[in-house]
């Protein structure tokens, strides 16, 4: 069953449509037979996390000591398999390593280094391709400037879809694998 992780804000509130998208991509990749990665927190990890949950997916968080202790969080209540680290640079990586594809909700600094990583492995070919999908124009508004860039080379954008519908996320991870 390919494992696909689902990154984003852990402060997006439940009544934020952020984390209704989040509930219905988690419920949509679910019901499709994937199962669901993510931080394993609140926010949109909590969303995906019960959306895919509910829709019979299984759901796996990967967690940090130092998140639990900082934010004094717990893993969410969907998340039926805990994979703990004792620091975020392994949990990053298990999150970046163990997926077949990537959907990357609106965020904050948590996130962005967590699709740049995707991002620039999948480019240099650490990763092989896989689907890496930024959700609604946050993230379009967000990497404008890198598209106006010299450094930026157009061909980098092959490696990343945008989608504006949980129904278009899952399209586009579908279409990737």
């Amino acid at each position: 069953m390919p494992v696909i992780a689902i990154f984003g804000g852990g402060l997006i509130q439940p009544e934020e449509p952020n984390y209704i998208a989040a509930y219905e991509i988690g419920k949509h990749l679910g019901a499709a037979g994937y199962a669901i990665m993510t931080g394993g927190y609140k926010g949109v990890m909590e969303a995906a996390s019960r959306g895919a949950a509910e829709a019979g997916a299984s759901v796996v968080g990967v967690t940090s000591a130092p998140i639990e202790l900082i934010r004094r969080v717990k893993p969410n209540l969907w998340v039926d398999k805990v994979v703990p680290y004792d620091n975020l640079r392994e949990r990053l990586l298990h999150l970046v390593m163990q997926a077949d594809g990537y959907v990357v909700m609106p965020g904050g600094i948590g996130t962005l280094p967590e699709l740049l990583l995707v991002w620039e492995l999948i480019r240099v070919r650490e990763l092989p391709p896989r689907p890496l999908v930024c959700y609604s124009p946050y993230w379009e508004e967000m990497l404008a400037p890198f598209r106006a860039n010299p450094h930026v080379p157009a061909a980098n954008w092959d490696f990343l879809s945008f989608a504006y519908t949980p129904a278009e996320v899952v399209e586009n991870i579908r279409k990737g694998l």
